[in-house]
């Protein structure tokens, strides 16, 4: 018989751990901050190449108007600035809670819901739990709350919250993060066959404890076809959103070229042609 909530938070605890991390001997440029570039879509991409056209109120386009935040370390969830402050290029400006529940799959399941919760689009802020269960933004506005069940996770109604609409989303969010993890978002997500055809909001996901997921937040093309892409991560413990510096080709940091054939190779973690996915 499964064990109860204890097994599952062990499963998230570890789904994003360092796995293939690796000593890094390159010195990155000097982070960024709201004082040089205020948005995403303000860092620049490197000489020959465009950002690639995207739909007036999509998913990419929301995603190129995040805002970046003026101080560019990388805090844990308590508050604490990180250790290791060397590969982080820029930070987004999003809240990560006061918990160590948004790590790498949350950050991306958490830009997601912002960018739903932001069109008002509540109905579509629904994700799927490790073992299956339907877990809806507009039913928890409705009372729908979750517990563990002979180690399954069921939904039963309480009482309305009174609190405002953010914070219920916090407080939704929290539960997502809690039985969510790369192994559910890889299983909800579709492959992206070609990588020339790779657009903002698609994903790098390697299943697993450990395993890990960084999303593209933005990508640039020259007149050949070569795509590049930025990358952003949550991390373990979790930490602010954040995009990654190019320490492996420094002429085109923090930008990554995506060639078909080729791995992605990411500070914390290399990822495979076979792993790029889509909502």
């Amino acid at each position: 018989m499964t064990k109860p909530i204890i097994y599952v938070t062990l499963i998230l605890g570890i789904s994003c751990h360092h796995g293939k991390q690796r000593t890094v001997a390159q010195r990155a440029p000097d982070n960024v901050n709201a004082d040089v570039y205020s948005t995403i879509a303000d860092i620049p991409a490197p000489s020959g190449y465009k950002r690639v056209p995207v739909d007036k109120g999509s998913f990419a386009e929301w995603l190129r108007g995040i805002r970046l935040k003026a101080d560019s370390k990388v805090y844990l969830y308590n508050g604490s600035p990180r250790v290791d402050q060397s590969t982080q290029y820029a930070v987004l400006d999003l809240p990560i809670g006061n918990k160590d529940l948004q790590q790498c799959a949350d950050a991306i399941m958490r830009l997601r819901a912002e960018y739903f919760f932001a069109a008002n689009k509540l109905d579509s802020i629904e994700l799927t739990s490790i073992d299956g269960a339907n877990l809806s933004f507009v039913r928890w506005l409705n009372g729908e709350r979750y517990k563990i069940d002979r180690g399954r996770l069921h939904s039963f109604i309480a009482t309305k919250s009174a609190v405002d609409r953010p914070s219920q989303l916090q407080q939704f969010l929290d539960v997502v993060f809690s039985y969510c993890s790369t192994i559910s978002l890889e299983k909800q997500t579709r492959f992206v066959d070609d990588l020339q055809h790779v657009m903002p909001g698609d994903m790098l996901i390697k299943a697993g404890s450990p395993g890990h997921a960084m999303i593209v937040v933005d990508t640039a093309v020259d007149p050949s076809g070569k795509i590049l892409v930025l990358l952003a991560q949550g991390f373990m413990p979790a930490q602010s959103i954040h995009i990654v510096k190019n320490l492996t080709v420094m002429d085109i940091n923090p930008w990554y070229s995506i060639e078909t054939g080729r791995v992605i190779t990411t500070p914390h973690w290399t990822f495979y042609k076979n792993q790029l996915k889509r909502w």
